[in-house]
């Protein structure tokens, strides 16, 4: 979700990657897209070959803790060291909006400590939060009909998920109220 994200600011709002140029923006995507699908998948992978998990699907809600504890300290340690290393500072859009995906995971994280919750769920909420508050705050209304189809999305991203019987209602609406309220308190926040 990270790197569709990411994709649609640096399209159609690029100003919301400040103080990213729009000529590196492509190279953060792939960084972004990297560090949120590639390395959580990795980690996945290895888990389910050491028999950590026992299937991708993760269904019992002790199988998700260890994967989402590792994934949780990937997300925060690739923020951390874009900080450190490459002087995106805390006035920073794009370091900003990493903050809240860190928070969104870290948060789906702590909740799944206590009850199963839709990670999906947790996910495309998270970004509508975002592009909602970023169409209030751009002084341009390029993301006013993007955060229209994502809204959508996120309907058919819910009803997907209790089609494949993969989580109860209970627990879809659960993570589509945490995606929206993180997301949100972190835009209030950090914008």
């Amino acid at each position: 979700m990270a790197t569709y994200l990411f994709s649609l600011l640096a399209w159609a709002l690029p100003s919301a990657l400040a103080p990213l140029q729009p000529g590196s923006q492509p190279a953060y995507i792939v960084l972004v897209f990297i560090v949120t699908f590639l390395l959580p998948l990795s980690n996945i992978v290895i888990f389910r070959i050491f028999g950590t998990i026992r299937s991708f699907a993760m269904v019992e809600r002790k199988e998700r803790l260890i994967p989402f504890v590792f994934i949780s300290a990937i997300y925060v340690a690739v923020t951390y060291l874009l900080y450190v290393k490459t002087g995106l500072g805390p006035d920073h859009n794009f370091l900003k909006l990493m903050i809240i995906i860190d928070l969104l995971v870290v948060v789906s994280t702590i909740a799944t400590f206590f009850f199963k919750v839709s990670v999906h769920s947790v996910a495309i909420w998270g970004f509508v939060g975002i592009t909602l508050l970023l169409t209030k705050i751009a002084e341009v209304n390029t993301l006013f009909y993007a955060t229209i189809g994502l809204i959508l999305l996120a309907g058919v991203v819910m009803s997907s998920r209790l089609q494949l019987a993969a989580h109860s209602s209970h627990e879809v609406m659960l993570g589509g109220v945490l995606g929206l309220a993180t997301s949100i308190a972190g835009m209030l926040i950090l914008f």
